[in-house]
């Protein structure tokens, strides 16, 4: 697989990270006016930058439709996503960060590495399947491998399901959550639409935006 950091731009890598992003999770694929909201940029900007990308093959997009990657797309933006995952996993382990603070070092670090490096850390870490905050890691070939899950918000009352992922958009929300005792792989028992029990623990509220947050095993 191509070096992202040798093919792309940082600009064109954010588009198709945040277009993979979208659909990792569930399944509508994302519109232009979803992915200018995303990335901050004024549509204009955004239907420029999806039109290059079809010029080059790796989106395909129809006017006043949604987005979706190409086959080499998926394979570009497999191996961008996999730099990242694997340098904030590296420094959770290795360096001591907290789940909060990687994600902005990774956005820096990842057009930086050589693939030899990447691969030396990836072999180190023992070929890590998630992240820190329970993303999957695509392997060289950008293949993944998933559980099936169900969104804390769907959840009915009464689920239990250990954690499988976290998002990582909100930095305070996951202090929060760390806070309340909730991590990765912990046992959750939904109970309301608020109120869960973690690790067989007394009842709490969970904090605000955690419903659109947290991802459990079915």
């Amino acid at each position: 697989m191509p070096s992202p950091a040798q093919t792309s731009s940082p600009a064109a890598d954010d588009y198709l990270k945040t277009i993979y992003h979208h659909t990792e999770w569930q399944d509508r694929r994302i519109t232009p006016s979803q992915l200018a909201a995303v990335l901050g940029l004024a549509p204009s900007s955004v239907t420029e930058m999806v039109k290059k990308l079809v010029a080059q093959g790796l989106v395909a997009h129809r006017p006043y439709g949604p987005i979706a990657l190409t086959a080499d797309g998926e394979r570009r933006a497999a191996a961008i996503i996999r730099r990242h995952r694997l340098i904030e996993t590296w420094l959770v382990r290795e360096y001591d960060y907290t789940w909060d603070e990687v994600h902005d070092e990774a956005e820096v670090l990842e057009h930086a590495l050589s693939d030899r490096l990447l691969d030396r850390i990836d072999d180190r870490l023992g070929r890590p399947r998630v992240d820190p905050h329970g993303d999957a890691i695509p392997d060289a070939d950008g293949h993944v491998r998933r559980e099936r899950f169900v969104l804390l918000r769907d959840a009915e009352p009464g689920h239990r399901g250990s954690v499988l992922r976290v998002s990582d958009r909100d930095p305070e929300l996951l202090r929060a959550l760390e806070n309340a005792g909730l991590h990765l792989g912990c046992r959750i028992e939904v109970l309301g639409a608020h109120e869960v029990r973690i690790q067989d623990a007394a009842a709490i509220t969970i904090p605000d935006g955690a419903l659109d947050a947290v991802w459990l095993t079915l």
